[in-house]
């Protein structure tokens, strides 16, 4: 069975912006160790996704048949990215971080998938998510160093989102200090790029006599 990545990027710099080096170099080597899979892709430099309105919102709570025309058609763009989501074996996001954040164009990517009922569902315990059994590789850069400290608000924020939707395989390649020196950007480069080799190395099979 042919396997549906779905990749990210939400760099401003599109396709030019490290973050979106980084995974669209995963994704190419992926494709050739899946030659038969489908890749879905999505550039928010080139389209990004609305911010999320009140009018937005209030057709994802609303019946169906209850639905205004105008909130139909806002339903239907939020339920489109979903499918897409819901496709996918495999997701890939290219982050990088702006103002000790994820970019504002994923964040709002976020508000139109995490809807109540349809890609969680809440109960005693808390959120449930429904989109379990997929695997998630997130690149993210940076212009300083912020891995394992408190100033790193994204990997937390990233762990907790998709793990509200029941995604919780997750991977996470740094390229930081980007802005410190062209020392230091060559040699994060260099180090994210060998993560990246790992993460598509063929895994060896256990042989038994």
């Amino acid at each position: 069975m042919s396997k549906t990545l779905l990749q990210i990027n939400a760099s401003l710099f599109s396709n030019a912006g490290v973050s979106s080096v980084l995974a669209n170099e995963f994704v190419a080597n992926w494709k050739q160790r899946n030659s038969q899979a489908t890749v879905i892709s999505r550039d928010f430099a080139v389209e990004p996704v609305p911010h999320l309105t009140a009018e937005a919102f209030q057709a994802f709570l609303a019946k169906p048949a209850e639905r205004t025309a105008s909130q139909l058609a806002e339903a239907a763009y939020s339920d489109a990215l979903i499918a897409e989501l819901k496709q996918a074996d495999v997701i890939v996001l290219g982050v990088p971080m702006y103002n000790y954040d994820i970019p504002s164009t994923l964040k709002a990517y976020f508000d139109h998938i995490a809807r109540a009922g349809v890609t969680f569902n809440y109960s005693a315990n808390g959120p449930v998510g429904q989109l379990t059994g997929k695997k998630a590789y997130v690149f993210a850069s940076r212009g300083g160093l912020y891995a394992g400290h408190p100033q790193d608000t994204q990997t937390a924020y990233l762990k907790n989102f998709l793990g509200l939707l029941g995604i919780t395989d997750i991977e996470f390649v740094y390229a930081e200090g980007l802005a410190i020196s062209p020392e230091s950007k060559q040699t994060s480069l260099e180090q994210a790029r060998a993560a990246v080799a790992r993460l598509n190395a063929p895994v060896a099979e256990s042989v038994t006599a």
